[in-house]
């Protein structure tokens, strides 16, 4: 008879940490002390900006959504539709910027029936900031606000962690805004053309998804003007596969436009 007993003896679990994997093999999804996949939310780490050109705004963003080291998603939507001509770019928890942007929107279509007119960009800009600034403690949310209306036209407004409202000309937030500052510094101008704002934009998030590890996947970018919402998503190679690098020429393009009245 197999003395069993004498087999688990010899077989010990792990003393100390180094002897603990850190990561499984297959999946790369990290571990804790005792092995077991580490409990994280799903985040949204990453490069998202938006700019104000004469006549209307261009938002971009990368598409890699991850929990931890693991890419759950390269090819995600980070620019959402608020209203009509009011977008917004998401960072942080996916699922807080999610919850977020479904009860703003909510309040935004709620507004245009109660008072028969669109709803402003500051106007909803500023309930992002309201439910940031209120639950800064329970929540991890950086938000861009953009859009155009008929009083105030193309506008631009950030709302990083901790709930400030920062109108500007432009905005940048996520892990990779670090590598992005002074780069924006030096080459942003005001009152660009719709081509240079388009391109300034592609290079600005595809060098950020060269440096950052954090960001990845499509480059997707929202123009919004007062006749139309045009969606940009540039991706490298003739697969699509690679990342797009600073200074790179874009091989594949597709667009997507929807007018509206």
């Amino acid at each position: 008879m197999v003395n069993l007993m004498g087999i688990m003896e010899d077989v010990k679990p792990p003393t100390t940490h180094a002897q603990v994997p850190t990561r499984h093999p297959g999946n790369q999804v990290e571990l804790d002390e005792d092995g077991h996949p580490k409990k994280g939310g799903v985040m949204t780490g990453t490069t998202i900006m938006a700019i104000k050109y004469d006549g209307g705004v261009i938002m971009g963003a990368d598409s890699r959504t991850s929990m931890g080291s693991y890419v759950s998603n390269r090819v995600s939507r980070k620019i959402t539709q608020v209203h009509d001509k009011i977008f917004v770019c998401r960072s942080g928890s996916a699922a807080d910027t999610q919850m977020i942007t479904g009860i703003v929107k909510y309040y935004m279509n709620f507004h245009e029936m109660e008072h028969q007119s669109l709803p402003l960009v500051k106007t909803a800009a500023w309930n992002f900031k309201k439910f940031t600034y209120e639950y800064k403690d329970r929540m991890l949310a950086g938000m861009i606000v953009g859009g155009w209306d008929a009083i105030e036209g193309p506008q631009v407004y950030s709302i990083p962690l901790g709930g400030a409202f920062i109108p500007g000309d432009y905005a940048v937030g996520g892990s990779g805004s670090i590598y992005l500052t002074s780069l924006i510094e030096e080459n942003f101008k005001k009152n660009m053309t719709k081509e240079e704002a388009i391109e300034f934009v592609r290079k600005c998030v595809g060098h950020a998804m060269y440096a950052d590890g954090s960001s990845g996947g499509l480059i997707r970018l929202m123009d919004i003007t007062k006749e139309s919402n045009t969606e940009y998503c540039f991706t490298e190679g003739e697969t699509g596969n690679t990342v797009p690098v600073y200074g790179g020429t874009a091989d594949t393009r597709r667009v997507t436009e929807t007018k509206t009245a």
